[in-house]
């Protein structure tokens, strides 16, 4: 009998293992922070393609899931003295709950005004914890010496030692991820997007299927927040902005949404420009618009689309 293997199965395999190695190798600090950077963008990115690629909406205002995340674990670390595992508890229920009230208010838009609402109340999100909730949220200047993992006598303050805990996350992530997509509720939401209309008529809840994945969208969100406020010790209102929004957006279009690889090649490939690109010149951003554009005319289907059909051609 013929084995088949699906065609994501040999990179994922790849990335996984090359981030395995880069932790394993006496490399520098700085290497093994920007890799774990990339891991937890990757967790944000297949948090968010959850919502794009599986159920088809549109959101700009992920920025608010990923700080209010952020937030939620350094006021359970830095104000209740909560451990870190509680903590990103509460972070991802705080990014959840967050994006399930997004969809109850916006569960009669869709398409284009959804994009807008979300970005609406994103920047909403982002004005009251730098205004109103100053006192909690430091304002402007953020909280500083947010606190890592503590487990014995291992030192978490070392970013060796502290990249072990956001693999494991990582690789969590993108097990759960995998399951979801070929779970009867990921098969579903694959159908929603491609066709609401018939979805209805056979009997899909559409508001259900939509704040679901929403919210677990939203759940991821924050809980990669969490980790990148622990990984930077810091949280500020940077977290909040609608750039960040707009980061991951991009990401996953450029590595291919609705696939498992595609928004963690994406993420790899934004963070390696940033990180080359950012030294040498301060308009890079232009230069990731151009690859954007480009991308977008010439692969539709993003990086990960390509790579698919190469294997069927094959």
């Amino acid at each position: 009998m013929t084995r088949k293997y699906h065609p994501e199965m040999l990179p994922v395999g790849l990335l996984t293992l090359i981030f395995l190695i880069a932790g394993l190798l006496p490399v520098d600090e700085g290497i093994v922070y920007l890799v774990a950077l990339i891991m937890i963008w990757s967790i944000f990115a297949l948090g968010y393609d959850i919502s794009f690629g599986l159920a088809g909406m549109l959101s700009f205002g992920h920025a608010a899931f990923f700080g209010i995340g952020a937030y939620a674990a350094a006021w359970a670390m830095l104000d209740g003295g909560w451990p870190f595992s509680l903590a990103l508890v509460a972070a991802t229920l705080a990014g959840a709950a967050l994006a399930l009230l997004f969809g109850l208010v916006g569960r009669r838009v869709s398409g284009l005004y959804f994009s807008l609402m979300t970005l609406m109340l994103a920047e909403l999100i982002a004005i009251v914890m730098t205004t109103r909730l100053r006192r909690l949220s430091g304002g402007v200047d953020g909280l500083p010496g947010v606190p890592r993992p503590a487990l014995g006598e291992v030192d978490f303050f070392s970013n060796h030692n502290f990249y072990w805990v956001i693999y494991v996350a990582f690789i969590g992530t993108l097990i759960f991820c995998a399951i979801f997509k070929h779970s009867p509720l990921g098969q579903a939401l694959q159908g929603l997007r491609q066709n609401p209309v018939r979805a209805e008529q056979i009997g899909f809840d559409i508001a259900g299927l939509r704040l679901t994945a929403l919210a677990v969208s939203g759940g991821f969100s924050g809980l990669a927040g969490a980790y990148l406020a622990s990984l930077m010790m810091y949280v500020g209102p940077q977290m909040l902005n609608w750039k960040i929004s707009g980061d991951v957006v991009i990401m996953t279009l450029l590595g291919g949404s609705g696939t498992l690889i595609g928004p963690v090649i994406g993420v790899t490939l934004v963070e390696l420009l940033r990180e080359g690109l950012s030294a040498t010149t301060q308009y890079w951003y232009g230069v990731l618009g151009v690859i954007f554009i480009l991308c977008t005319i010439f692969l539709p289907q993003g990086l990960a689309g390509l790579g698919r059909q190469i294997w069927r051609r094959k």
